[in-house]
Formats: structure tokens, C-alpha cells, sequence
């Protein structure tokens, strides 16, 4: 099988976390070559026209959280007018990677140990994915899991000191992309989106 090297680009841990766990799940030949990972959507709004470019070359895959934009694809012309190269994949969450982990309130149910019932269904149309995923973490039984995700009191913080910590091997080890799927219409685009993609290389450049 031959193997497709792809560079990836996204705001955080998680998101790359969340990513690597589509692409192993798309059980396509993705080899990833360099995460560029420098913290916000700042730097990768600014960068992506560069990733763009760099595209011809060595597909990209940017993940990026919708935010405040009004929807996904205004995002993306706002970032990028020009033209995107077919070789760039660029897939935004709505509104925040977060919202694509609540997806799955089965698994995130367990691992939190609170009732699936308190996890909303419509995860797409919530406003801040993170703060409900954080109030829910504040329900756990599991105490330390609720100091690692909730803010501390009195603290001005929108996440617990170890909120990545925590995280990260929820999505590695539990996080079920199938049952996420059925909740998150942007996720279930992305997946597909990626295992669909078909690099076009130029000539020489087919590994």
C-alpha cells in the first residue's frame, strides 16, 4: 500500500491528539511528517497560506476550532481567498474540537463517571464546547480528574491545571470515533473528508 506523507497543523494538543486518532481511524496509509503546533488559531491563520503553498509539495491537513465565525466555510474564505490547493485539507470543528469529544457521551460518560443523560446530544449548536465539557467535569466523582479539568476557585482560568493532561488519554484510549460520528455533523465531514482525500504529486514526487 503506498504510503501518503501528510504534515498536519493545529491550535493545540488536543486537536492534535484528536486528529492523529481520525487518521489512524480513517485505516488509510497516513504518514505524518511534522505537527506544526504553536498554540491558537493566530498563528494558524497567519501561517496558511504558507501550509497552502507548501501543499504542492507534501499534502496538508489543518485543523482549526470555528469559534465565533458564522459557519466553516466563511471561515475558510476568510482565511484563505485564494485558491486552496487540492492538496491541503482544511477542516474546521464546530464550534471547538471539544464539541467533537462530547460527541461520543458514552465514552466520555464513563470516563467521567457522571450520567450519559448530562451530556447534550446536539453538540454542533452549542456555543462553548469547552466550558459545558468543564462543567460536566465538575459533576465527576472522580476527583481527580474534576482538579485536572476544573478551574481552580477564585481562578480567572477557563480550564483546570491539568485540563490536557486529562484529556489526551481520554482520546487516545476511549474516545469512540464511530459513536461520535452520529452526533457531530463537522466531525463526521471530517472523517469523511480523510478518508475520501486523494493526493495529486507531481511528477517525481510519489513516495
Amino acid at each position: 500500500m503506498v504510503q501518503i506523507p501528510v504534515n498536519l497543523a493545529v491550535e493545540d494538543q488536543l486537536s492534535e491528539a484528536v486528529l492523529r486518532k481520525i487518521l489512524h481511524y480513517s485505516k488509510r496509509p497516513y504518514v505524518v511528517g511534522t505537527c506544526y503546533n504553536r498554540g491558537g488559531f493566530g498563528y494558524l491563520k497567519k501561517t496558511i497560506a504558507g501550509f497552502n503553498n507548501a501543499a504542492k509539495g507534501t499534502p496538508f491537513i489543518v485543523l482549526t476550532d470555528l469559534d465565533a465565525a458564522e459557519c466553516p466555510p466563511s471561515l475558510i474564505r476568510d482565511w484563505l481567498p485564494r485558491r486552496k490547493h487540492p492538496n491541503l485539507v482544511f477542516r474546521v470543528a464546530v464550534r471547538e474540537v471539544e464539541s467533537w469529544l462530547l460527541a461520543d457521551g458514552n465514552g466520555l460518560s464513563k470516563y467521567l463517571l457522571i450520567r450519559k443523560e448530562l451530556i447534550p446530544q446536539d453538540v454542533d449548536t452549542l456555543s462553548d464546547p469547552k466550558q459545558t465539557l468543564v462543567n460536566l467535569a465538575r459533576k465527576s466523582r472522580y476527583r481527580e480528574i474534576k482538579n485536572a479539568i476544573v478551574p481552580r476557585m477564585y481562578s480567572t482560568a477557563k480550564q483546570g491545571p491539568d485540563y490536557n493532561g486529562k484529556l489526551l488519554p481520554f482520546v487516545s484510549n476511549n474516545w469512540n470515533v464511530t459513536n461520535a460520528m452520529k452526533n457531530s455533523i463537522s466531525l463526521k465531514k471530517a472523517v469523511e473528508s480523510l478518508i475520501a482525500f486523494q493526493p495529486i504529486y507531481r511528477k517525481g514526487n510519489v513516495n
